[in-house]
């Protein structure tokens, strides 16, 4: 253990240093400045300090304020070494982080005693530190395997989703990579960038309840089969929302809400505004865009600018203008991720 000896005296310096090496299982470190002590104490944390009262320039209480202003030097065992039995000074020392103290002249009994017991206290601390840190990584360790447990089910539901509905093509890691970047924008908590992210491929998974008459329908629905249509929204969040991981009710979220438009004439509750959540406003930007620009069996890609004209157009009515807005801050990430992740020519 590391321990931090403070004297302006040679020969007292000395003694304590042949006392702490009859302790032994220390390396000690002995100053006659206050000040270097200070400097060292800065770089390499003591497991005890053993300083002087009566010292020239900065005495001992003053020292000891100034050591426990350093950061992460607030329990570290202390120990004031005084010749004066005035109960002020020993208020002062204590009230300034002072732990203990050793009488002048030193009785060796007394010295291995109150020393010993000094780095068993830090022993304990260290022992305590160490577990808590190792607890830490533990919690660390199993959040991070029911995050990927919880990112693998959605991969596993997405994919269910994509064969019921063969048009989904790359639909669902695109407009996930579009949200993540109005997100991004945003200056949502990382924590948040990546739930949404994560999240935001399910956002049509209620349409496996959806009957293939209507979900394979080559055409345009009519007004009946459109209003069967917009059940999907609900069916997801039945499904999704019985799910109690952040990541699952993200994506319940996502799901009930990212038809809903800003001006409150959407589905499934026609809220407006602020009342429909951020997560909802976000992914329906980035989910509109890439159907527009996605090819279908009942229309073509529309042009990347004539959609964009869409978007601008239906800011403030069907979408969150500060949504658009981020979204076309980061129009070359868009575009980049498009290319990328474009959907495969179909086979001639």
């Amino acid at each position: 253990m590391d321990v931090v000896i403070v004297d302006d005296v040679d020969i007292n310096l000395m003694l304590l240093n042949r006392l702490m090496d009859q302790v032994g299982g220390c390396r000690v470190h002995c100053f006659l400045l206050p000040v270097e002590a200070l400097a060292f104490c800065q770089t390499t944390v003591p497991d005890l300090l053993l300083v002087d009262y009566l010292m020239p320039v900065l005495d001992g209480i003053s020292l000891i304020r100034q050591f426990r202003a350093i950061p992460g030097r607030e329990d570290i065992p202390v120990l004031m070494v005084t010749a004066s039995d005035e109960r002020a000074v020993r208020v002062q020392a204590l009230e300034a982080g002072a732990n203990d103290f050793l009488s002048k002249p030193l009785d060796r009994t007394e010295f291995f005693a109150r020393t010993r017991n000094m780095l068993a206290l830090r022993r304990s601390q260290t022992r305590l530190a160490d577990r808590a840190q190792w607890l830490q990584e533990e919690v660390a360790k199993a959040t991070a395997e029911l995050r990927l447990r919880d990112r693998e089910t959605i991969a596993c539901i997405s994919r269910i989703a994509e064969y019921r509905d063969p048009e989904t093509g790359l639909h669902t890691q695109r407009m996930a990579h579009y949200s993540l970047l109005i997100a991004q924008h945003l200056g949502l908590p990382p924590e948040a960038q990546q739930l949404l992210f994560d999240a935001a491929p399910l956002h049509d998974v209620g349409k496996v309840g959806i009957p293939d008459s209507i979900l394979l329908k080559p055409g345009r629905l009519d007004v009946a089969e459109f209003e069967i249509m917009k059940t999907h929204s609900s069916i997801g969040h039945q499904a999704l929302v019985v799910g109690r991981s952040q990541l699952m009710q993200m994506a319940a979220t996502i799901a009930i809400s990212h038809h809903e438009k800003f001006d409150g004439s959407g589905y499934p509750a026609g809220l407006a505004g602020d009342m429909i959540p951020l997560a909802g406003r976000i992914v329906a930007v980035a989910d509109v865009f890439d159907a527009l620009t996605s090819a279908r069996p009942y229309k073509a890609a529309w042009p990347v600018e004539r959609a964009l004209q869409l978007l601008r157009d239906g800011s403030g009515s069907h979408f969150d203008p500060m949504c658009v807005d981020a979204f076309m801050a980061q129009l070359e990430a868009v575009l980049a991720t498009k290319a990328r992740l474009d959907d495969p020519a179909p086979a001639p």
